[in-house]
């Protein structure tokens, strides 16, 4: 092992507490150097890492990545929220006492790190200066220089960010160790992968896989499981896996800004980077803040909700990304962005780069095209139609590259918070929008949002798989606690946000088309909700929420039958009365769910059993 204290010394690394928890997991892993990383290490990374055949170039500044083809998603039954005390268990966080964890990911990292060199990556998950920022600062160790890359387009990185901490000691500690990939059992019973947040001793051990999600330790680790559980202990902040947006109205120079939670597959990262449709472009102009974390605390000074991304990049899905779906979003990884794809489809000798969903047909040419695994697409038999890339292949592009990126997307103040919206895909029982004023009701909407759940074919049609507050994989702690403290931190703020529920997903039952047009037409909606807020519309009143008329919601330029409109702005009656039962089901598996929440549910369930 190099002389750990000097290589600190020369990197400028002089937070005593970090030292010593670098010389900690530099001994446990057997790592054979040490590199302290900064954001401007990052040219010499990326030519490092070509050299190495880690990367591969894909253009003119823009680089590829294959994994390892067993480690291409997270893995949820692997994710362990440890602490030591067991009122922290949850449904749904896989809750484990740390004094079984830590020793057992200790006793897979011993060694495992032998002959490689670890990185020292200190980060910060907020604005320098931000309100959060004490809770937002972390170090991760890594023995992947590809994490380092993706790092450093996730997060702000550099020594200044944890030399100068207020407490020495107050910063995540953050330890990654990919392990021998081919052998690790991943999926069967002798599975040895565990990703774990020690949430009580602000610790992440996470053994077993170089997969972003389980990887890139500032991003879900410690920006939703680790920041929702300092939120709730210090009862400061709430950590949310909500987009986050912008909305400029040039005619009368008001900003609004609106987030919120989606589930998978749901449209939350085609929202976020969305431009206003033709017709109103004029008038709008929305800005892209984050797709996939918010941060949300109340302000003391102006008793506002204030909200602020904490990521410094973005980490998005290639599927179905293309020019009419996410415009914003392929500007993002043009050219020249640095950005890194993984798990494409690669053409080496053009450069090209190649995903499902990209264009209508796949490329003609077939030569010279790898797949996702690195096969020639050329040797495939021609009724092969396995994908070219990998249903969860990624693009991670920096914040800055994203063309419509708001202007203060990196201010210390954050923004001010105007709405929060909930959107699952849902063929029927939700409407193109409902909004919702009540705190209670808002927060109860958010625990049984859900999306169409994948077992239809076992008898269960209708049932959505629920995911409370899009949150269901990043739970820290229980869920009736951090129901509770929802209530407590929006109900702080004297300017309550408005709530609604959005649906994009609506189609015919005959033909199955899509009865609303979606992506940058879900502009339309937003607007009558923030004009409901302001008072301007009144909307219709119904049991789960109020509803647009099809007189206010602004339709110029929309090509949508007559009868589709209808009823994407109606209420099931009856279907929402069996949608209760299943409501009541889940949310009594929580433990201390507040009465406020149950009071909502029953007088919900009251209304619409008057409606009927």
């Amino acid at each position: 092992m190099a002389d750990l204290e000097a290589v600190m010394d020369e990197a400028g690394l002089t937070n005593p507490e970090v030292r010593e928890f670098v010389k900690e997991y530099a001994e446990l892993t057997g790592a054979e150097r040490i590199e302290v990383v900064n954001a401007s290490d990052d040219r010499r990374l990326l030519e490092e890492a070509v050299a190495a055949g880690e990367l591969e170039k894909a253009g003119e500044g823009r680089y590829y990545s294959r994994s390892y083809h067993k480690d291409t998603a997270r893995s949820e039954e692997r994710t362990i929220v440890a602490t030591a005390d067991e009122k922290d268990r949850g449904v749904y966080n896989n809750w484990r006492p740390s004094s079984e964890m830590k020793p057992k990911l200790h006793d897979l990292m011993r060694g495992a790190s032998e002959g490689k060199t670890m990185y020292v990556v200190p980060y910060l998950m907020a604005p320098a200066g931000n309100a959060l920022a004490p809770w937002a600062a972390g170090v991760e160790l890594t023995d992947t220089r590809t994490v380092v890359l993706h790092m450093i387009r996730m997060a702000r990185v550099g020594v200044q960010f944890v030399n100068d901490l207020e407490d020495p000691g107050h910063f995540v500690r953050a330890v990654h160790v990919t392990g021998d990939l081919e052998n690790l059992g991943q999926g069967t019973d002798r599975d040895k992968r565990y990703f774990v947040t020690v949430a009580d001793e602000r610790t992440i051990l996470h053994f077993g896989s170089s997969y972003g999600g389980n990887a890139l330790l500032g991003k879900i680790a410690h920006g939703l499981r680790q920041g929702a559980y300092d939120g709730w202990a210090s009862g400061k902040f709430l950590a949310e896996q909500y987009m986050l947006i912008g909305i400029h109205d040039k005619e009368t120079g008001k900003d609004y800004h609106v987030c919120g939670g989606f589930p998978s597959a749901s449209g939350k990262t085609n929202l976020a980077m969305m431009a206003a449709p033709d017709a109103l472009g004029e008038r709008y102009h929305v800005s892209f803040y984050g797709d996939d974390i918010a941060w949300l605390w109340v302000d003391e000074a102006s008793g506002k909700l204030y909200g602020m991304n904490p990521e410094y990049g973005v980490f998005g899905v290639a599927k179905d990304t293309n020019e009419t779906t996410n415009p914003n979003a392929l500007a993002s990884v043009g050219p020249h962005t640095d950005c890194i794809f993984t798990n494409v489809a690669y053409n080496p000798t053009t450069g090209e780069v190649w995903w499902e969903g990209r264009t209508k047909e796949k490329p003609k040419d077939r030569h010279g095209w790898l797949d996702w695994t690195g096969s020639p697409v050329a040797d495939r038999k021609d009724d092969d139609t396995a994908p070219w890339a990998h249903p969860n292949s990624r693009f991670t592009t920096t914040l800055a590259n994203v063309p419509n990126i708001a202007q203060d997307y990196d201010a210390p103040t954050g923004v001010p918070i105007d709405a929060i919206i909930f959107g699952g895909r849902t063929r029927d029982r939700e409407p193109l929008i409902r909004a919702i004023t009540d705190l209670a009701e808002g927060v109860y909407d958010g625990l049984t949002l859900g999306a169409e759940a994948t077992s239809a074919a076992e008898g269960k049609e209708g049932i959505l798989r629920y995911d409370p507050m899009s949150n269901r994989p990043f739970m820290a702690y229980g869920e009736g606690d951090y129901a509770r403290h929802y209530l407590d931190v929006v109900g702080a703020a004297t300017d309550q946000p408005i709530f609604a529920h959005v649906n994009w997903f609506q189609r015919d039952a005959t033909d199955g088309h899509f009865l609303w047009p979606g992506y940058r037409d879900n502009l339309r909606p937003l607007l009558w909700l923030l004009q409901l807020k302001n008072g301007e519309v009144e909307g219709r009143r119904t049991a789960v929420g109020i509803i647009p008329t099809e007189e206010e919601l602004d339709l110029e330029g929309v090509d949508i039958a007559p009868d589709d409109l209808e009823r994407i702005l109606s209420i099931d009656t009856e279907r929402w009365q069996q949608e209760m039962d299943f409501r009541e089901e889940h949310l009594s598996q929580f433990d201390r769910m507040p009465d406020e929440i149950w009071e909502a549910h029953r007088r919900v369930a009251e209304e619409l059993d008057a409606e009927a």
